[in-house]
């Protein structure tokens, strides 16, 4: 327009909309495009889409175990440090520079 604001179809508008909501809701790009896919197919079921939603929280849930572990081992490093001293010496920076996880 002349004021620079930009206008859409509701066609547009609704298919933004889609990807903002999928993008909340943790799907990457290329599961949106599949999700988008599968709209359109019509020999496409709710049962495929449910698939693609199935697998999603299976992937959700195993970033939540990866996160939980890195919350433990974060909890164990945090209290290894009694918090004085020269940074040198922290036993946080030791255990990240060990060839062990004592984490």
């Amino acid at each position: 327009t002349d004021s620079g604001y930009r206008q859409y179809p509701e066609d547009v508008v609704v298919r933004l909309r889609f990807i903002r909501r999928a993008k909340e809701l943790g799907f990457a790009l290329k599961e949106i495009s599949e999700l988008l896919s599968l709209r359109v197919n019509p020999d496409t079921t709710c049962v495929d889409v449910r698939k693609q939603t199935e697998f999603k929280i299976s992937d959700v849930e195993e970033k939540i175990r990866a996160l939980r572990r890195i919350k433990t081992a974060l909890k164990k490093l945090a209290a290894s440090c009694v918090g004085t001293g020269p940074a040198s010496e922290c036993p946080i920076l030791e255990a990240l520079d060990s060839q062990e996880k004592d984490w």
